[in-house]
């Protein structure tokens, strides 16, 4: 009877820690952002074209004692794309400068807010600025399009 007793205690115990109210865990990634750097009038890949060589790309903070910023450079089938997938995995506010060669091409100010709601993890974005380049955003692609001179 006693081993009875103790298995329904046992049993209650871990039932007990099981919430059933709990939606699971749930995780939306932060947004990456994705530059084309183009020739203005002709609309050529600067990287395609051999103008720009993805070696010389340099991206620092602006914000943080111009500290280097990661990427990737996407060099699939000649789109040749700067991709930043670092910013907005936390609460931060990031002001970037995109150089090739050593000349500056854009900034780029980012102000992300890592929230959790609704049993999700995500990322709200207050502010997304490019600066110091004409540009053009693809909302289909979200590719941000750098015009160049």
């Amino acid at each position: 009877m006693k081993k009875i007793g103790l298995l329904l205690v046992l049993f209650t115990l871990l039932f007990q820690n099981c919430n059933h109210d709990d939606c699971g865990a749930c995780f939306t990634p932060a947004q990456s952002f994705s530059f084309e750097i183009l020739d203005k009038l002709s609309g050529e890949n600067l990287f395609t074209n051999g103008t720009y060589d993805a070696v010389n790309i340099k991206i620092t903070d602006n914000l943080n004692n111009n500290e280097p910023i990661g990427f990737k450079f996407i060099a699939e089938n000649n789109i040749n794309l700067i991709d930043i997938s670092s910013i907005g995995w936390k609460t931060e506010i990031v002001d970037l400068n995109i150089s090739v060669s050593n000349t500056s091409i854009f900034d780029f100010y980012v102000d992300a807010q890592r929230k959790t709601g609704d049993c999700c993890s995500y990322t709200e974005y207050n502010a997304i600025t490019v600066s110091n380049s004409e540009f053009e955003l693809d909302t289909t692609t979200g590719i941000y399009k750098i015009l160049v001179e």
